[in-house]
């Protein structure tokens, strides 16, 4: 299905043709499998309600010629894409909610079992990575600050564009930063640049809603530790 509303695009990898997917259920129950259902996925942090409604609407296609081939099938698995709040609104699971319930009841019939995958709208916004600012530096014009953590050992998403939200203790007069993570490598930069006071060596920067797809992520590439979980 289109992943066209999602900030993570999961659509190339992943998934067949809706053209192709009745065929592959023939086969499967000709193989002595017996079918269940069908599942599509709008793309991670999914923030418009149509990649679901939308989801359903290709799905009722692919149900119906299943069901023309003698397969009654009997669930839906409509994916994650659950998003979490980052820098600007997302829909609320009662949001989805009614995009999906009166799609649901319009296209499919009473009893189909419907699945859910609430990933990191279940978690995201719970988590909290506490870091130290280890270096600053003025190059070319621009302020960089330089964090105990980065890309590679719990932000790996801010390569695909995720912007998380970046607290700090101090108040003041703020200025463009751009923020990097304490590895070698030059991908090691969060995305665009956040508006900071002027922080020394030794302050704490708290990057919110990292409750999902950080410390799953990490590594101990050049040696930097994991960060420690600790539950509240």
């Amino acid at each position: 299905v289109s992943n066209n509303y999602s900030e993570w695009p999961l659509d190339k990898k992943f998934g067949i043709e809706e053209e192709r997917a009745a065929g592959l259920l023939s086969e499967a129950r000709d193989a002595g499998l017996r079918p269940a259902g069908i599942a599509f996925h709008p793309g991670s942090q999914c923030v418009g309600t149509r990649g679901w409604s939308e989801g359903l609407d290709q799905c009722t296609r692919v149900w119906e010629q299943a069901a023309s081939g003698g397969i009654p099938l009997r669930s839906i698995n409509m994916g994650g894409g659950f998003p979490s709040e980052y820098l600007k609104p997302v829909p609320t699971v009662q949001d989805i909610s009614r995009a999906v319930h009166p799609a649901l009841d319009r296209l499919f019939p009473a009893g189909t079992e419907l699945l859910l995958e609430p990933g990191r709208g279940l978690v995201g916004e719970a988590g909290v990575l506490v870091t130290t600012v280890i270096a600053k530096a003025d190059r070319e014009g621009k302020r960089w600050l330089y964090l105990d953590a980065g890309v590679f050992n719990g932000l790996m998403e801010s390569i695909g564009g995720i912007h998380y939200p970046l607290l700090v203790s101090k108040s003041g007069e703020t200025t463009p930063h751009t923020v990097a993570g304490p590895s070698c490598d030059s991908m090691d930069v969060l995305p665009g640049e956040v508006d900071l006071p002027d922080l020394e060596i030794g302050d704490r920067v708290y990057i919110m809603s990292a409750g999902a797809y950080t410390t799953a992520y990490a590594s101990r590439f050049d040696g930097i530790p994991i960060p420690r979980v600790i539950l509240v």
